[in-house]
């Protein structure tokens, strides 16, 4: 195999796990985080986590060493134009066959107590946490130039 074919081989194989993950059937797809300042003193991950199996799956925790605490949130309508962050209790059904956006203004990985600033270009590593897929550990790049491509709402915490 010459030089070019075997450069061409590893950068399409490093491309592809920057932008997805699998796990016994889930695939994180396109993931992202926001950039945070060393003040900040939160930041959130979004993407599209896939389940190509036939048996639903339920996302139900997430962890990383990037911040104190990590948790699954979402955002609740309590009209009149308010918004209130929560943390999602029970996980997250991903259905067999389907998939579930995690998008600004939506469902998220909240990073809080951030142990550094989220820096532009950099990764981070999350582990998502399935009832029955296991672990996915993903490595999230962080990229403000990505904002609005999961959902249009912005993200008030970091």
């Amino acid at each position: 195999m010459s030089f070019k074919t075997t450069f061409t081989a590893a950068m399409a194989g490093t491309i592809m796990l920057a932008t997805s993950a699998f796990a016994d059937g889930i695939m994180a797809k396109d993931p992202y985080a926001r950039a945070a300042s060393p003040a900040a003193k939160a930041g959130a991950a979004f993407m599209m986590i896939e389940n190509h199996t036939d048996t639903d799956d339920r996302l139900i925790g997430v962890r990383s060493d990037a911040a104190k605490r990590v948790e699954l949130h979402t955002h609740i309508d309590k009209g009149e134009g308010v918004m209130q962050m929560t943390q999602i209790e029970g996980g997250i059904v991903i259905p067999a066959g389907g998939a579930h956006m995690m998008q600004r203004g939506g469902d998220h990985v909240m990073l809080m107590g951030l142990n550094g600033p989220l820096v532009q270009g950099e990764t981070v590593e999350v582990t998502l946490i399935f009832e029955n897929a296991g672990d996915v550990v993903i490595e999230i790049p962080v990229d403000n130039e990505r904002k609005g491509t999961h959902g249009s709402m912005d993200h008030k915490s970091d």
